[in-house]
């Protein structure tokens, strides 16, 4: 069955640095688009950032020059690089994959808490 974990999220200061990943199995990585999404209590879940499997990558506006999306077709991995965090940044993320025709999965989440 198709599984998403990920993993690297805590508690980190203001400014401070997350590396969040997301290994997949269950699912041919190389077809599918791959995306960090974020949600906070009472709020829909946001997109963050996506990459396309031959690696073109958007980010929301405000996640911008401080977040880095990457992934590894072979390794079916992928990464969000999270630098300049700030209290705001405060969710649960969560890692997706969706192919059109095929489908779309999610993770569990992992908590991210950006306080002093």
């Amino acid at each position: 069955q198709v599984q998403l974990v990920e993993s690297g999220g805590g508690l980190v200061q203001p400014g401070g640095s997350l590396r969040l990943s997301c290994a997949a199995s269950g699912i041919i990585f190389g077809l599918y688009t791959m995306g960090w999404y974020r949600q906070v209590p009472g709020k829909q879940r946001e997109l963050v950032a996506v990459i396309t499997a031959g690696g073109r990558t958007n980010y929301r506006d405000s996640v911008k020059d401080r977040f880095t999306i990457s992934r590894d077709n072979a390794k079916n991995t992928m990464v969000l690089q999270m630098n300049s965090l700030k209290p705001e940044d405060t969710a649960v993320y969560y890692c997706n994959a969706v192919s059109v025709g095929i489908g779309s999965y999610w993770g569990q989440g992992t908590q991210v808490t950006v306080s002093s």
